[in-house]
């Protein structure tokens, strides 16, 4: 082919000519791999699940977009409903319509395909035996210029019944309360046939995503050329993961480096400029004159710069409702993962839902040290969250294994990787029964989690070759749920504490707190005036005496407030109760049902009710869930250890 000036046929007889097309191909192929294509024996595709369940084939002929097409974010998740998961549906869905989410700031009010006002409750109580549900956030880019966002979901929703094949029974209602008006769809995880809905995740990747994208470029007609080129000018400045970092990724070699040239000046003044700003951020280098080098950590450093922005946007919020005046320099971003993270101590000034869809929480404490911190609560129900204004104290949750973990291992370790309860008792006989059915619980929760230990019907279990890995693993996990824990200090304001006959959390910290760490500003300056004057009303009572510049607190002042407090609240309750108060004795047995918690001047404390009497013990999160249920319990110091139920022999918990 050298020489294509002239074409001459040869004549001759018919010839095989499989030999000549495989050596063809052959060439074909080697000048695709020196052009840097893929080439030779192509990878086979690795089964990933994706397309089992409906609508795999609809998502894979609308997996790629339109250019012109309105940029739709739709975000999915499978909720399972088994045994928490259906109480925790129900509060999701009482959470959607919560007040101020409305196009007015009213309530949010559910919708379905034929009804404008829906029965949350009726449609809850059709799926409680369901398996799972699904939901969806849906947020068209342009959604400010729908006045209304149902009919748009009402037609995603019947598009989306016509790819699965199935008639849905789904839920929705619009939120206005974002920059981005954005619709919630709840639906249930049954088809028309009454059996699991099972949807491809490659529909809910894709598919999804492109039929609404259809049926907002319908409504609002294709994005013309002024408004891309208006968004991609926005996102060029912005210090998030954006669509123009993304295309400098996938125009990078493996080495991350890249070549700012584009098919048009617009694109390459676009590219150029985000490259400057990345330059600017540290995350790309100009190596030669047009020849760039990205940094590997560009993406995962750009989506926590957008997760911190959208932070201090929600601390602005908190600290500036109500018309309050607040210090909005003055914050920070509580890290437990810091290697200095330590306790945090401070006023709750605001808390909500930081992720709707996986319902991620989060509280804005504003501390002793002056500055108000986003604290990332994680997966923490609602009910648990410490209301505005009670001090708390905060502290990161590490990931570590428990003494019991390497107690359980030992002793399979010794009897050919079993344990039971009998085990224990002959290793250490020492031990408790209480002691020994902690280990036991251990386990079940560790089952629970997905650690691999199997329970036989004797109570004997048996551990994994690899099993301290695995719990390691489990509590890895766990601490990325659950980052943080808190203590409730006071459910009293700041300025009840001061002349209160109680063991505050003032007492407390005048005994043996350390202020050095409280700064003269915002809520610093609040406790530490409020610690002087509850310093002089203690010296006026007799508890403290001056010494100099020295305070002496009486040895047993914080017993003997604490007494007061119980015998005075004691008092208060007999007459609610029509029951006796009986005081507590450490070292004694509690047994009774958990009638309810009150938040006293000393801290929360739970009553139990026995047949003829009451007393009055600390509460601990532990009992939230045994209301009205009878527990027992032994005290030690200042702990518990809880027994739950009537079994002779259930779990225990400190």
């Amino acid at each position: 082919m050298s020489d294509d000036d002239e074409f001459k046929p040869k004549l001759g007889r018919i010839r095989s000519t499989a030999a000549r097309e495989r050596k063809y191909l052959h060439r074909v192929l080697q000048g695709i791999a020196r052009a840097g294509g893929r080439h030779a024996k192509a990878r086979k595709a690795r089964f990933d699940g994706s397309r089992i369940g409906r609508g795999s084939g609809v998502a894979r002929v609308l997996h790629h977009g339109v250019f012109r097409q309105r940029r739709v974010v739709v975000q999915a998740r499978l909720v399972k409903l088994a045994g928490k998961g259906f109480a925790s549906a129900r509060r999701h869905l009482r959470y959607l319509q919560r007040e101020g989410v409305g196009r007015e700031g009213d309530a949010g009010a559910l919708y379905d395909k034929d009804r404008d006002v829906a029965d949350g409750r009726f449609f809850m109580d059709e799926a409680k035996d369901d398996r799972h549900q699904f939901r969806f956030i849906v947020s068209p880019e342009d959604g400010a210029q729908y006045q209304d966002l149902k009919p748009m979901v009402r037609r995603l929703m019947a598009q989306m019944e016509e790819d699965l094949g199935t008639k849905l029974d789904w839920v929705a209602t619009d939120h206005y309360n974002t920059g981005h008006p954005h619709s919630h769809i709840v639906v249930r995880g049954k088809d028309d046939r009454g059996k699991n809905l099972i949807i491809s995740r490659e529909y809910i990747s894709h598919g999804l995503r492109a039929r609404a994208a259809e049926l907002v470029s319908l409504d609002l007609g294709p994005r013309t050329d002024f408004e891309i080129e208006g968004v991609l000018k926005n996102e060029m400045e912005q210090e998030r993961f954006t669509s123009l970092d993304r295309d400098l990724l996938k125009q990078a070699d493996a080495d991350l480096r890249l070549v700012a040239v584009a098919k048009d000046a617009f694109r390459q003044t676009l590219r150029v400029g985000r490259l400057r700003k990345l330059e600017r951020l540290g995350l790309a280098d100009e190596i030669n004159p047009g020849q760039w080098q990205l940094s590997s950590e560009l993406e995962k450093t750009l989506r926590q710069m957008g997760e911190r922005g959208d932070i201090i946007k929600t601390l602005h919020h908190e600290l500036t409702k109500g018309g309050q005046s607040r210090d909005l320099s003055a914050y920070a971003i509580y890290d437990p993962n810091g290697g200095n993270a330590d306790r945090l101590v401070g006023r709750v000034a605001g808390r909500g839902m930081s992720d709707e869809l996986y319902e991620r929480r989060y509280l804005i404490v504003e501390a002793v040290d002056g500055r108000a911190h986003y604290v990332d609560a994680g997966l923490s129900d609602a009910d648990t969250l410490p209301p505005e204004n009670d001090i708390v104290v905060v502290s990161p949750v590490r990931p570590s294994l428990k003494k019991s973990d390497r107690t359980i291992a030992e002793i399979a370790a010794a009897n050919d990787g079993h344990y039971s309860a009998a085990l224990h008792a002959e290793r250490d006989p020492r031990a408790s029964p209480e002691y020994v059915l902690s280990h036991v619980r251990r386990l079940e929760a560790l089952r629970r989690g997905g650690v691999g230990v199997e329970r036989a019907g004797d109570g004997t279990w048996t551990l994994p070759s690899d099993h301290l890995r695995q719990v390691e693993t489990f509590e890895r996990n766990r601490t990325r749920a659950y980052p943080v824990q808190w203590e409730v200090a006071s459910a009293k304001p700041l300025e009840q504490l001061v002349t209160v006959e109680g063991a505050t959390w003032l007492d407390k910290e005048l005994v043996g707190g350390s202020q050095a760490e409280w700064r003269d500003s915002g809520f610093g300056r609040e406790a530490r005036e409020a610690l002087e004057r509850r310093r002089l009303w203690l010296m006026q009572e007799g508890f403290a005496q001056g010494n100099g510049d020295r305070t002496i607190y009486l040895p047993r002042m914080l017993d003997e407030l604490l007494r007061r407090d119980l015998t005075k609240t004691g008092a208060r309750l007999s007459a609610e109760l029509n029951l006796p108060y009986a005081e507590t004795t450490k070292g004694g047995r509690i047994e009774g049902v958990y009638a309810r918690k009150v938040d006293l001047a000393s801290g929360r404390f739970a009553v139990i009710e026995k047949s003829r009497e009451f007393t009055l013990v600390p509460w601990r999160p532990v009992l939230e869930e045994q209301l009205g249920k009878r527990v027992s319990g032994i005290m030690r110091g200042d702990e518990i250890s809880w027994t739950f139920g009537r079994q002779r022999s259930g779990p225990s918990i400190s």
